[in-house]
C-alpha cells in the first residue's frame, strides 16, 4: 500500500463559540477490588482484569502455567467488584453537563457513583457514557459491580424461550464454557479450538470524567473518496457532537491539514441532542487509498471473479489470520502489537484477517498496519454459532457496531467489513443438525442480524469499502439467494476456508482451486523453550497429560503425527526429552512444509483457469499468533517467537518467487511475480544428489520474463527425462532446487522439489554442522558450515527474543551465513551458550 494509504492530520477548529475546552480525567490507575463475598480484597489496576490483578498481587500463579485455565475456574464464576474514591479535579457548577465515560467494560455490570445507579453494561465491544451532572459531587465512590459472564449467558439462555441457539456448548477438548453466544463478549474467552477458557471480568479500557458546556465532540472521522464526474479527491470529515445547549449552536469550522497546506472555513450550525456535521474539503495534489472488491463474469469460467483492487490495481492478497493476541487484553501493548505486527509485514505479508471470535483491536493495531502497509479484513465479532435476535441483543449489537465503525473507518488499513466467522457455513452446511422443518426460522434470525441490522449500519456509516455477510462467502451469489448460498464453499465464488487432516499435504491437488483462500492451516506445537516455562518435566513427553490438556482441537496430537508419518521417520530416541524436542521440531517442519505447498498452490493459480476454476486472488493461512503456549496453528509463538512456517513464509510470499508442482510425471515452474513491471531474468535449476554438496547438474534457462503482477509458466519437463540428462540421479536419491535471478540484483529466494519422501531417500549422510557467530552492530552473524547436504537446518536460540533472516533451510552449499535480529539487548556468549542446530539427520 505505500504512500497511497496516507493518513493526515486533521485539526478541526471550532471558532465563534467561546466555551472553552472540556475538562476531562482520567480515572485509570489503583482502584479496589473485591470478589462476592469479600473474602478476597486488594488493589488493582484500571486498565485491567482480575486475572492480572490477582497475580500481579502474587494471589495465583500464571494462569497459564500447566493447568491452571481449569484450576482458576472459579476466578470467573464469582462475581467481583471494582471501586474507588475520586476528587473532582474542577468546580462542578461552571459545565453545563458531566459524564462518566467507560471506553470498555468486560462486560456485565451495574455502573454505580455515590451509591446511585447510573445503568447496566453488558456488552464488552460498546462504549459507555452516563450522565452524572447532578450526582457528582466534591468527593465520589464509584462503583463497577461485575456479574459473572459465565453465569450471565447461562441465564440468557435459559429466558430465551422462543428456539434454542446452538451451540450450546463448546466440545469436551476445549474445557470451556457454554452459552458464549448469548454474550456479547470475547467469544474466545469461553475457549476455543488453540485458546483456554479464561472468562474475564474487568475495565479493559479507558475510563473517565467529561465535563463541557455548549457541546462536546463525541466521534471525529475522516473519509477520502474521488468524485469522478469532477476527476476530484475530497476529504469527508464527519464529526458527531452532544449538543447540550437548548439553543442551536452556530458558529466557524476550520479544517486545517499542514501537510496538505489545505485550510477551509466552513459556517455550520448544531442542533441540540446528538447530531453530526458532514464537511467536505476538497484536496489537490494527493493519493489515496481506494478500494473496490471485484466480483464480476471470467471468461471461460463460471461463476464470479472476488479480489481486491487497491487504488486501481488487482492486488493479490498475502498473509494471514489475527486471534488476540492475549486471554487478558491489559496485558497486549503497544510493543507487543509492533512486534507481531512487524514479523508480518517481515515475512512479506500485505493483510491480515481479524477474526470474528476475537476483539475489535485497539487503536495503535490499526495505527501500526496504516503505517507498515498491511491491509486489514475486519470482521465483526460473531464467530461459529448462531445468536438471538431478540430486541435487547440487536439493540446491543447496533450500538456495538455503529461505535466500532465510527471508531475505525478512518483508518485507511481496512479495507472490508465481514459480518461474521462461519456462520452462513454453519447453516448450509447445518453443522448443529436442526430439523429442516426448522431451519427457516435461523435462516431469518440470520438474515435479520447480519443484513437488515450489521449491514445496514454499516452502509450509512461507511460508505468507502464493501462490506461482505459472513466469510466463507459466495459473495454476490450468497445475496442472490437470499444471503445464505447453498454451499459457502463453492470455489466459483467468493472465498473458501479449507481444512484436511488426512490426505497428503504434499499433495496438491487435494486443495481447492478456489477463488480466495481466507482460512486453511495445519498444527504444529511452540518451541521447548516456549513450552518450558508453563510446564514441569513430568510434562515433556508427547503423550503426557500436559500435551493432551493443552490440545484444544480434538485428535490434533494425532493427526500431526500421522502427517509426519507420511514423510518422515518418527523419532524413536530413547531419552524421552530428546524425543519430545524432536517430535515439536517435526511438527514445525511438517506444518511449514504443508502450508508451503497450499500457498504456493493458490499463487501459482493467480493467472489461469483449469476446468472453470483458478484466479485466486487471496491467500490468508489460520493462523498469525497464538493466545497462550500451546499446540497450534500460529506461525508466530505466545511471545513472538517466528516458527519454521514463518521463516517458510518469508519465501513462499516473497514478492518474485518461482515455484514448481509436478503433474502426471512432468515437472512445471511458475514464475510468480507481484512486481509492478515485467523483469527478464534467468532460471537457475541445479539437481543434487543427497549424497554430494555438488550439484549433479545445472540448468540456466535464460530470457524468462516473470510478468507483472502475474503467475506464469516458465519451464517444463518430465521427471524422467529430467533425472536421465543428470546421471546417477533416481527420485529417492536426488533434488531440485531452483531459483531466479536479474540484473541490478533482482534475485527470488531459493526454492526446492522434493522428489521423495525423506523417510524414503537415498543417500542422505550425517552432517557435522559447527557455527560462529560474531557482532555486526546491532546485527549477529551465523556462519554455519556442513560438511553434508543438510534438511531443515534449524537454529534455535532458546528464550532468546529476536529472529533469524532464514530458517528451517535446505543447506546444499558448504557455507551459509545466517543475520539474528536481537529485540533486545544480548551478546555472542549468550547466543553461544544457548545455540542449539538441528537437521533432520540429528531426528533418531
Amino acid at each position: 500500500m505505500g504512500p497511497a494509504a496516507l493518513v493526515l492530520p486533521v485539526l478541526l477548529l471550532p471558532l465563534a463559540v467561546a466555551a472553552g475546552g472540556p475538562e476531562v480525567r482520567s480515572l485509570r490507575g489503583s482502584w479496589q477490588l473485591r470478589s462476592g463475598n469479600g473474602s478476597v480484597s486488594l488493589r488493582a489496576e484500571v486498565p485491567g482484569c482480575v486475572h492480572t490483578a490477582l497475580l500481579c498481587r502474587g494471589l495465583i500463579q500464571d494462569p497459564y502455567y500447566r493447568f491452571n485455565d481449569v484450576t482458576y475456574r472459579w476466578i470467573s464464576l464469582d462475581n467481583w467488584t471494582y471501586s474507588r474514591t475520586f476528587k473532582t479535579p474542577f468546580d462542578v457548577r461552571k459545565w453545563q453537563k458531566v459524564n462518566l465515560v467507560f471506553e470498555g467494560v468486560d462486560t456485565v455490570a451495574q455502573i454505580l457513583l455515590n451509591n446511585v445507579t447510573l445503568g447496566r453494561t453488558d456488552n464488552m465491544f460498546n462504549r459507555y457514557s452516563f450522565d452524572i451532572t447532578s450526582v457528582i459531587q466534591e468527593v465520589n465512590f464509584v462503583e463497577v459491580r461485575f456479574l459473572s459472564a459465565v453465569s450471565y449467558a447461562a441465564e440468557q439462555s435459559r429466558c430465551h424461550k422462543a428456539h434454542s441457539i446452538p451451540p450450546a456448548c463448546p466440545p469436551p477438548v476445549q474445557k470451556g464454557e457454554c452459552h458464549v453466544n448469548f454474550i456479547r463478549k470475547e467469544q474466545c474467552s469461553f475457549s476455543w479450538d488453540w485458546g483456554p477458557s479464561f472468562p474475564t471480568q474487568g475495565i479493559w479500557k479507558d475510563v473517565r470524567i467529561e465535563a463541557y458546556n455548549h457541546y462536546h465532540l463525541i466521534y471525529f472521522s475522516v473519509t477520502p473518496f474521488f468524485a469522478k464526474s469532477a476527476q476530484q479527491w475530497y476529504l469527508e470529515v464527519e464529526s458527531i457532537f452532544d449538543v447540550v445547549s437548548s439553543k442551536p449552536i452556530a458558529g466557524l469550522v476550520t479544517v486545517n491539514i499542514p501537510k496538505l497546506q489545505t485550510q477551509q472555513t466552513f459556517s455550520v450550525k448544531l442542533q441540540p441532542g446528538e447530531g453530526s456535521i458532514v464537511l467536505l474539503v476538497n484536496i489537490n495534489k494527493v493519493y489515496f487509498r481506494t478500494v473496490e472488491l471485484v466480483q464480476e463474469p471470467i471468461p471461460g469460467s463460471p461463476g464470479l471473479s472476488f479480489y481486491f483492487r487497491i487504488n486501481g490495481r488487482p492486488i493479490f492478497i498475502k498473509g494471514s489470520n489475527w486471534i488476540p493476541a492475549d486471554s487478558f487484553q491489559d496485558r497486549v501493548t503497544y510493543d507487543t502489537l509492533r512486534l507481531l505486527l512487524k514479523s508480518a509485514a517481515d515475512a512479506n505479508m500485505n493483510a491480515l484477517r481479524v477474526w470474528g471470535g476475537g476483539v475489535y483491536e485497539q487503536d495503535e493495531f490499526y495505527d501500526i498496519c496504516d503505517e507498515i502497509g498491511i491491509m486489514i479484513w475486519q470482521d465483526f465479532m460473531f464467530a461459529c454459532a448462531l445468536y438471538p435476535t431478540n430486541q435487547n441483543y440487536l439493540e446491543s449489537v447496533r450500538a456495538e457496531v455503529s461505535h466500532q465503525v465510527r471508531r475505525l473507518k478512518s483508518h485507511p488499513s481496512i479495507i472490508l467489513w465481514s459480518g461474521n466467522n462461519e456462520n452462513e457455513a454453519a447453516i448450509a452446511s447445518n453443522w448443529f443438525s436442526i430439523p429442516s422443518p426448522d431451519i427457516g426460522v435461523y435462516i431469518k434470525d440470520y438474515v435479520t442480524l447480519y443484513v437488515k441490522n450489521i449491514r445496514e449500519i454499516v452502509l450509512s456509516e461507511d460508505k468507502s469499502r464493501p462490506f461482505v455477510a459472513s466469510s466463507p462467502t459466495n459473495g454476490l451469489e450468497s445475496v442472490k439467494e437470499g444471503w445464505l448460498s447453498q454451499n459457502p464453499y463453492d470455489t466459483h465464488y467468493g472465498d473458501t476456508h479449507f481444512y484436511d487432516y488426512s490426505s497428503d499435504c504434499w499433495n496438491w491437488t487435494v486443495y481447492p482451486k478456489t477463488r480466495f483462500a481466507s482460512e486453511y492451516g495445519f498444527q504444529s506445537w511452540p518451541s521447548f523453550s516456549t513450552i518450558e516455562k508453563v510446564s514441569s518435566p513430568e510434562d515433556w513427553s508427547y503423550t503426557s497429560n500436559f500435551s493432551l490438556h493443552r490440545q484444544h482441537h480434538d485428535g490434533g496430537n494425532i493427526q500431526m503425527l500421522q502427517e509426519i508419518g507420511r514423510h518422515f521417520k518418527l523419532p524413536q530416541n530413547p531419552d524421552p526429552v530428546k524425543k519430545f524436542k524432536d517430535m515439536i521440531y517435526l511438527t514445525q517442519v511438517m506444518q511449514a512444509q504443508c502450508i508451503k505447498t497450499e500457498t504456493e498452490f493458490y499463487r501459482f493459480s493467480q493467472s489461469e483457469i483449469i476446468n472453470g476454476e483458478g484466479h485466486t486472488m487471496g491467500a490468508l493461512y489460520w493462523q498469525l499468533n497464538d493466545i497462550w503456549q500451546a499446540p497450534s496453528w500460529a506461525s508466530l509463538e505466545y511471545g513472538g517467537k517466528w516458527k519454521l512456517l514463518h521463516y517458510f513464509a518469508q519465501n513462499f510470499f516473497a514478492p518474485l518467487l518461482p515455484v514448481a508442482y509436478e503433474d502426471k510425471g512432468v515437472l512445471h515452474i511458475y514464475g510468480i511475480s507481484d512486481l509492478h513491471e515485467d523483469h527478464k531474468l534467468t532460471l537457475r535449476v541445479l539437481v543434487h544428489a543427497w549424497s554430494s554438496l555438488e550439484p549433479v547438474c545445472t540448468l540456466d534457462e535464460e530470457g524468462v520474463i516473470a510478468k507483472a503482477q502475474s503467475a506464469v509458466p516458465i519451464y517444463k519437463e518430465s521427471i524422467s527425462d529430467l533425472l536421465e540428462r543428470c546421471r546417477n540421479c533416481t527420485r529417492k536419491s536426488c533434488v531440485i532446487t531452483f531459483s531466479l535471478v536479474g540484473e541490478d540484483g533482482l534475485q527470488s529466494p531459493t526454492n526446492h522439489y522434493f522428489l521423495s519422501s525423506f523417510k524414503d531417500a537415498v543417500g542422505l549422510e550425517k552432517t557435522q554442522l559447527s557455527v560462529s557467530v560474531s557482532q555486526q552492530d546491532d546485527t549477529y552473524i551465523f556462519v554455519l558450515q556442513t560438511t553434508a547436504i543438510a534438511p531443515f537446518v534449524t537454529l534455535d536460540v532458546g528464550s532468546i527474543k529476536g529472529r533469524f533472516s532464514d530458517n528451517g533451510f535446505l543447506m546444499t552449499e558448504k557455507k551459509k551465513v545466517i543475520v539474528f535480529y536481537p529485540w533486545e539487548p544480548t551478546s555472542v556468549e549468550e547466543l553461544e551458550s544457548s545455540l542449539i542446530l538441528t537437521s533432520l539427520l540429528d531426528i533418531v
